[in-house]
């Protein structure tokens, strides 16, 4: 898992997957972290992602790394209600601050659960790294 949070903080902005009925929806998303051994995501709740991670968790991840490798990762997003678990997302990223706050009703983190992430080249073979 540290490896695919690495890569992803590397890389600075990655692509969420989600779906809305039968239409897939892709947006930039740039918040990741660790915080008690589980990699988060974290959004708004007002937001159409985080509606449709609600009815249907299942999300993608790819992102293209500086070294033209690329990543994909599949997972379940699992919301954390946590005070502490949002606190640690905006202490992460303290830009955030200017929009959210841990306990505003608004601010949601969510981990991954059931990750598979694999990282592509063009010259070796996948490597898959589960958490």
């Amino acid at each position: 898992m540290n490896e695919v949070y690495n890569y992803l903080k590397d890389i600075g902005t990655y692509y969420l997957a989600t779906s809305e009925g039968d239409q897939p929806r892709v947006r930039p998303f740039g918040t990741i972290a660790i915080f008690e051994g589980n990699l988060y995501i974290q959004t708004g709740n007002v937001k159409k992602v985080f509606a449709q991670m609600k009815k249907n968790p299942k999300v993608e991840i790819c992102a293209m790394g500086k070294d033209q490798t690329w990543i994909r990762i599949t997972a379940t997003a699992v919301r954390d209600d946590r005070v502490q678990a949002r606190q640690h997302m905006l202490d992460e990223y303290p830009n955030l601050k200017n929009m959210y706050a841990a306990d505003d009703g608004n601010c949601e983190v969510l981990y991954l659960k059931d990750a598979t992430a694999t990282i592509y080249s063009f010259t070796e073979k996948p490597k898959i790294i589960n958490f």
